[in-house]
C-alpha cells in the first residue's frame, strides 16, 4: 500500500502527543530533540497540516492533530496487540464464529440457539448484539458470519442475504408467584387488572402480542416496555407485572427466575432465523446452528 507519510514519523508525533512536549518524547524515545522535532515536521509537511500548537510551556494538538492522533491511536494499538495474536494463533489455533444478535431475540434463546456450537473445543465466539438494520449490513460487508434474529431479513435488491429458520416457540405467560395468584382465575381477562410488561415494537413478538389482546377484548395494565428481554425478567421476577416468554426456554427461566407460569398466550408464536450470505452454508459452525434446530412448542 502506497502513502504520502512515513510510518516513523507518525510514531514519533504519536508519542509527542500523549507525552505532551517535543523534549519529553526525545527523552521517552531516547533521541535528540532536534531529530524528534524534524520528523514531526516532515509529517506535518507531507499531510499538508499543522498538527501541533503551543500549549504554555508544552504543545497542543490542533484539529488535524486530534483527527490524525485518533488514528495513531488505532493504529498502534493494533501493532501492540499484533505479537500477542501472532502467538496465539499459533499456539492455540481456535475456530471463530462472529454472530450478530438481533436486540430483540430474547438472550435465553440466544443461548439456546447457540447450544449446539459451544462443545466446540477450539471456539472463539464473538457476539455483537445490536440493532437488526445495522448488524445486516455488517453481515452484507462480512463481519460477521451469521445474525441470529426473531425476524427475516427483507427482500433487498442491492444486499443478498439468506434466511435459514431456526424454529419457533409458543409464548406463555409469567410472572411472581403473588401475581399469578391473583391472575389464574380469570385469565386471560385479568390482564385487563393486573400489571403487565411487554417487549418494546422493536421486537417481531409484539405486534403478535397486541392483535392477542384486541382478539381477546383485554386491555392490558401496561406498566412497564423493554428493549432488553432480560431486564423485561428481572422486573418480572421482582413482582412489577407478568410477562410474555418463549416456551422454548420455560426450563431455562424458571431456573434463572423466581416466576411461575400463568397461562398460554394462545396462537402467539415467536420465530427464530438465522442470517446468512449463503443460500448454502460453507462455515462449519453455521452449518452446525441450522442442523440441529428444532421447532418447539
Amino acid at each position: 500500500m502506497r502513502t504520502t507519510f512515513n510510518y516513523k514519523h507518525l510514531y514519533y508525533f504519536w508519542v509527542v502527543a500523549k507525552e505532551g512536549g517535543i523534549t519529553r518524547a526525545a527523552d521517552k524515545l531516547d533521541m535528540a530533540v532536534q531529530t524528534v522535532s524534524a520528523q514531526v515536521r516532515e509529517l506535518e509537511r507531507s499531510l499538508g497540516y499543522a498538527l501541533l500548537k503551543p500549549a504554555g510551556r508544552g504543545l497542543a494538538l490542533t484539529d488535524a492533530g486530534l483527527a490524525a492522533m485518533q488514528q495513531a491511536d488505532q493504529i498502534f494499538q493494533l501493532g501492540e496487540d499484533l505479537p500477542a495474536k501472532v502467538r496465539d494463533a499459533v499456539s492455540s489455533p481456535t475456530v471463530r464464529l462472529a454472530a450478530g444478535i438481533s436486540d430483540g431475540l430474547p438472550k435465553l434463546v440466544v443461548r439456546r440457539l447457540m447450544q449446539p456450537v459451544m462443545g466446540e473445543p477450539n471456539l472463539r465466539l464473538l457476539c455483537h448484539e445490536g440493532e437488526f438494520d445495522e448488524l445486516l449490513g455488517d453481515l452484507a460487508l462480512h463481519r460477521l458470519d451469521v445474525v441470529l434474529s426473531d425476524r427475516p431479513a427483507p427482500s433487498n435488491a442491492n444486499i443478498k442475504l439468506y434466511n435459514h429458520a431456526l424454529g419457533s416457540s409458543a409464548v406463555s405467560w409469567y410472572g411472581s408467584a403473588a401475581l399469578v395468584k391473583s391472575a389464574k382465575k380469570s385469565f386471560p381477562a385479568s390482564l385487563s387488572d393486573v400489571p403487565v410488561l411487554l417487549p418494546t415494537g422493536h421486537t417481531a413478538v409484539r405486534t403478535r402480542l397486541d392483535h392477542w389482546f384486541e382478539h381477546h377484548g383485554v386491555t392490558p395494565r401496561i406498566v412497564g416496555e423493554f428493549e432488553d428481554s432480560a431486564l423485561l425478567k428481572t422486573f418480572g421476577e421482582s413482582g412489577m407485572g407478568v410477562f410474555p416468554a418463549a416456551e422454548w426456554v420455560h426450563d431455562e427461566l424458571l431456573a434463572h427466575y423466581d416466576v411461575q407460569r400463568l397461562g398460554p398466550c394462545e396462537g402467539v408464536k415467536e420465530n427464530f432465523f438465522a442470517i446468512g450470505t449463503e443460500k448454502k452454508v460453507q462455515h462449519p459452525l453455521v452449518q452446525r446452528l441450522l442442523q440441529a434446530s428444532v421447532s418447539a412448542h
